[in-house]
């Protein structure tokens, strides 16, 4: 279970690295590129150490399937991107699909 948790964490620091590669404008500004950095670290060494337990292209898979969701949701709140059905649909297809290989992985 601890596996699946640094595997959320690092789903999460993922959303964190992404939201500040856009705010960084091109490593433009220090602070957001600095705290991208530091999001990308720490999401890959949480990777790092739940892929030592969980089958890596399982925790490859979620750990992607994290950050694309909370950056789409990210995307709609902060950004304005556009909440069309289509596209409400395909994140849920991704949760669904993250969903499934925790419900089909051991650990």
């Amino acid at each position: 279970m601890q596996a699946w948790v640094l595997l959320g964490l690092a789903g999460v620091a993922e959303i964190g690295w992404v939201l500040g590669l856009k705010y960084s404008e091109g490593f433009s500004k220090p602070w957001w590129t600095t705290f991208t950095m530091v999001s990308l670290v720490i999401s890959m060494t949480l990777l790092g150490w739940a892929g030592k337990t969980l089958p890596i292209g399982t925790a490859y898979a979620v750990w992607t399937g994290i950050g694309a969701v909370g950056a789409a949701i990210a995307g709609l709140y902060l950004f304005g991107e556009s909440a069309n059905a289509t596209r409400l649909a395909c994140i849920g297809l991704i949760v669904a699909g993250v969903v499934g290989l925790k419900l089909a992985t051991p650990g």
